[in-house]
């Protein structure tokens, strides 16, 4: 059943105005590789559970679209454009300061946009469409309640965290969009109309018997035909000393482990994580784990970057892919420990946030890794050979003064799209909500 009931704001004019700027990047050589640094923004953050936070347009302007929350909680949107033209505009001010309420995107086959964000604690899935316009990217903000009355009957906690949206061309189109949102656990709502009205959101995965503090963390990832890719932990590796990581996949209107299996229909959800496939199996002695990013290979096998934690201060990262049989897992580094700049005194609230990694989505041989090198965060990328073996490491950063931490590589990326990373550079990163960080890119 379709709900048109959204919430539209009537100061959304008021928004609009006067809240965008163009500008131009200033870009600076790489001192290591062929390509070119540039500041996008100083003043950005976002984390690496709601994405994609940037992806290739391919419009009558194509670019880069991305976005960030600033430090007073504003949520702003840019599009690079291929000259390096940046058109920014606040979506939202002073909505959260949080770096969990990062805004992620989508394309449309017609070439239009939608934003999704949701504040970390919030009520509502809130998104806008993209505008025909010089001076906007994005039209008024809408926001939908998504949370189904049988739903949390059985699943009783009413919040909303993330959003994830994705387009199937094989399902004529259909949008889904995944999110934590009813009983703490991942679910997603679905749109047959480009999101014009949504389904209600249903549970996606959990344990039994049901417990509203365990929060399974989920990456997903779609090459916008037929498969969304589902990659997941237990929980957060603070509260579960196990935590592994998981696989699944939809299609066609089941979900499926990595050897084609079928584990349920839809109708037949949510599914618990030990009806997927085990991609890393914690224990005391390997230590537990994270997730970071996940792409899939020119046949569609999953290929996952993860990290695991022999202790806090060790973040040994780790890649791997599916080869039709078997999963290959390659160490990649021993990256550190967590970023945050732990006060004095203070014991570290975050100690598994790692710097991060990144994968290209049309060539999974190739990732870009945050690790610490000489006491600061600093971007390396990789190449590897398809059996995992790692055949180059190449600096993109080098004696920074500043952390450089949670690299992306656009989504919805295409052939002679021009691979760029994006990445945080922190001039201060104490917390989630006390931060002051600029987005940088690297452009070949």
């Amino acid at each position: 059943m379709k709900h048109n009931r959204v919430f539209i704001l009537l100061w959304a004019c008021i928004l609009l105005c006067a809240c965008k700027s163009s500008k131009k990047l200033k870009e600076q050589p790489s001192e290591h590789l062929s390509g070119t640094i540039s500041n996008v923004t100083n003043n950005g953050a976002w984390c690496w559970f709601s994405d994609p936070r940037a992806i290739y347009t391919h419009d009558k302007d194509p670019g880069v679209l991305t976005g960030w929350v600033t430090t007073n909680g504003s949520i702003v949107t840019a599009k690079i454009n291929s000259n390096g033209d940046i058109k920014e505009q606040i979506l939202s001010r002073k909505l959260d300061k949080d770096d969990h309420a990062n805004p992620s995107f989508v394309e449309f086959e017609n070439g239009d946009n939608m934003v999704f964000f949701t504040k970390h604690f919030d009520n509502f899935v809130r998104y806008h469409f993209s505008v025909d316009s010089e001076d906007d990217l994005f039209g008024a903000p809408i926001l939908f309640d998504p949370f189904d009355a049988e739903e949390l009957k059985k699943f009783p906690l009413k919040r909303t965290t993330y959003a994830n949206p994705y387009v199937l061309e094989e399902e004529s189109g259909k949008l889904f969009c995944f999110g934590r949102w009813t009983g703490f656990k991942p679910n997603f709502m679905t749109s047959t109309d480009n999101g014009k009205t949504f389904s209600k959101s249903k549970v996606l995965i959990t344990n039994y018997p049901f417990d509203e503090e365990n929060r399974p963390y989920v990456k997903y990832y779609s090459d916008g035909k037929s498969k969304i890719h589902i990659l997941f932990t237990d929980g957060h590796p603070r509260n579960e000393p196990t935590n592994s990581v998981y696989y699944a996949y939809y299609e066609k209107g089941a979900f499926w482990r990595v050897d084609g299996s079928k584990i349920c229909t839809i109708d037949a959800l949510p599914f618990e994580p030990k009806d997927a496939s085990v991609v890393y199996q914690a224990d005391k002695e390997k230590g537990k784990s994270w997730i970071y990013d996940m792409a899939s290979d020119e046949k569609g096998y999953p290929v996952i970057l993860y990290t695991r934690y022999p202790n806090d201060k060790h973040h040994v990262y780790h890649y791997t892919r599916y080869d039709g049989s078997k999963w290959i897992d390659t160490r990649i580094c021993d990256s550190g420990k967590w970023f945050p700049q732990t006060l004095k005194k203070k014991i570290e609230e975050e100690p598994n946030y790692s710097g991060g990694m990144t994968i290209n989505p049309l060539n999974t041989n190739i990732i870009y890794t945050s690790e610490k090198i000489k006491d600061v965060f600093e971007i390396v990328k990789y190449r590897l050979d398809t059996n995992g073996n790692i055949v180059d490491r190449s600096p993109i950063t080098i004696n920074s003064k500043k952390d450089n931490v949670r690299p992306f590589i656009p989504r919805n990326m295409k052939k002679g799209d021009e691979e760029v990373v994006l990445w945080m550079e922190n001039k201060k990163y104490i917390h989630y909500t006390d931060y002051k960080t600029a987005i940088k890119m690297y452009k070949k």
